[in-house]
Formats: C-alpha cells, sequence, structure tokens
C-alpha cells in the first residue's frame, strides 16, 4: 500500500509498472480502475488529478496483486465484452473470445437468408455469449439453451436477465441435448475441444474451467457424439456450427465426413487464418 499513491494518475502510472508481465498494462491498469471507481476509461484519463479513498487504494491493490499473480482479468472485473455486449464472466465460465465471434456472423448469416429457420439450440451455452448475440440481433429468434454445469447456467441466466432475453432464450440443464428432440433448424456448439494431453501445457488451463476445455484424447469426443445424435433433433435442411481447435483442420472435418457422409461439410478460417468453425449442412 505504500507504493500506492492517492492520486489516480499516480495510481495508474505505478500499476503499468507493476503489470509489465500483461501484453497491454496501461489498458488493464485503466480498465481495474474504473471498474473500481465506476468511471470510463476517458473520464480517468481527463482526470488523473481525481483523489483515492483508503477503501478504493485497499480494493485497488486487491485487484492488481490477483493480476499480477495471473488472475485473468475479466474475472477480476466480472464482465467481458463479446459481438458488442458487456457480458457477466465468473471462474465458472470461460472467458468469451474473439474467436467465437466468427460463429456468430455465420449462424447470423444463415438465420438472415433463412427467414422462415428460428428454432435454434446453443450446446455448451457457458456464459451464454452465443445464445445473447444471435438473440439479440433476431427478434423472432427462439433457442434452447443447454450446459450440464449449473454454475455456468446461473451466469448465462443472469447475462439473459440483463440482455432481456429471459423469455427467448430457454436454458436447460442436460448433456449436451439429450433431452432435446428439438427439431432444430440451427445447432450451434462451442464444446470443450482442447486435446487432453495439451491442457497442461496451455495457459487458459490454469485459471479457467477444466470441464469447459477438456474434449479428450482428440479434442473431438462431444463433437462427435453430438453429430452421432443429430438425426434425432436436426430439422431437414438444418446447419451445424461447431468450435474447433485450430490444430483439427483435417481431423474434424473427416470424422463429420464419415459420420454423415451426405452432409455438406465447410471448414472456416478466422481473422488468423485458422481453422475454426466447422459448418455442416444437412
Amino acid at each position: 500500500m505504500e507504493s500506492l499513491t492517492t492520486d489516480a494518475g499516480e495510481w495508474l502510472k505505478t500499476a503499468r509498472q507493476r503489470l509489465t508481465g500483461v501484453e497491454h498494462p496501461g489498458l488493464e491498469a485503466q480498465l481495474i480502475l474504473g471498474s473500481v471507481l465506476n468511471r470510463s476509461r476517458a473520464a480517468l484519463l481527463a482526470h488523473p488529478e481525481q483523489s483515492l479513498t483508503l477503501a478504493q487504494l485497499e480494493q485497488l491493490e486487491r485487484l492488481l496483486t490477483r493480476r499480477v499473480n495471473g488472475e485473468p482479468l475479466p474475472y477480476l472485473l466480472g464482465h467481458w465484452e463479446f459481438f458488442g455486449l458487456d457480458l457477466a464472466v465468473t471462474p465458472a465460465v470461460l472467458i468469451p473470445r474473439p474467436e467465437t465471434e466468427l460463429l456468430v456472423e455465420e449462424a447470423l448469416g444463415w438465420l438472415k437468408h433463412h427467414p422462415n429457420r428460428r428454432r435454434a439450440a446453443d450446446v455448451g451455452i457457458g456464459s451464454g455469449a452465443i445464445s445473447a448475440a444471435l438473440a439479440t440481433h433476431l427478434v423472432d429468434l427462439r433457442i434452447c439453451a443447454t450446459d450440464q454445469s449449473r454454475p455456468a447456467l446461473r451466469v448465462a441466466q443472469e447475462n439473459m436477465r440483463r440482455l432481456g432475453l429471459i423469455d427467448r432464450v430457454s436454458l436447460v440443464e442436460m448433456d449436451l441435448l439429450s433431452a432435446c428432440s428439438g427439431p432444430f433448424d440451427l445447432v450451434c456448439a462451442n464444446l470443450p475441444y482442447i486435446p487432453s494431453k495439451m491442457l497442461a501445457s496451455l495457459e487458459v488451463a490454469r485459471s479457467e474451467p477444466a470441464a469447459a476445455l477438456d474434449g479428450g484424447a482428440d479434442g473431438l469426443r462431444l463433437i462427435e457424439r453430438l453429430l452421432a445424435d443429430q438425426q434425432r433433433w436436426l430439422a431437414a435442411g438444418g446447419l451445424m456450427l461447431f468450435e474447433i481447435e485450430a490444430g483439427q483442420g483435417q481431423s474434424a472435418p473427416t470424422l463429420a465426413r464419415k459420420i454423415l457422409p451426405s452432409a455438406k461439410v465447410d471448414l472456416l478460417l478466422d481473422l488468423a487464418g485458422l481453422p475454426r468453425l466447422l459448418r455442416i449442412a444437412n
């Protein structure tokens, strides 16, 4: 505490120095300070002379120490942006990532070209990022969103409540779509897809829920199970979208074609040029 001053500008300077191990120390310091003061970044930068109370300094020190020790920033802030939406996040769910916006964009594009297709499922909902984005942009869309993690569903429920989507996104605790008969026109899934042997070497696995990351030996265990069951709940002419790991650019399409030899299977790349989305048209 003695290293911190009661001046916002000086606190930001000190915090940047302590956050040298992160990619954007200045930005993160501003976000942490803004969360405590409930002020925008612009307001903080415009008034660096703002004094900080002892209680605020103590709260800032706790947050800064947690960040320096490696805890992800979104968990400290309690929220994160995805597809223009501010979503609540906790350590019970994965942090929404920009790569997943590709799935949302593809889903929205397909739905807008198929105006009579408005029954969707979101499998492994987590924070509810995908469902929230889809339902926000298409007011006539109805989504059955599933997860087998009750703590994750609580986070998703809070996000749907805050965004006014609770009547259009039904949250159900279940394994994949085991208790759903459909039929669904669109099925989106950001399931655990990291091969088990890779987890120990990934930074993300140290702080985010392992159950939301571990996809089994090849990372495709849950995707395979869901594909094998698709005849029961996918509507004729429907679409399935699966986010995948970059190393599954060959194995994921091969698996899909093996299980569904008559389906149209495509692989979409993310902005980094890496395999990211498995697209299967029935």
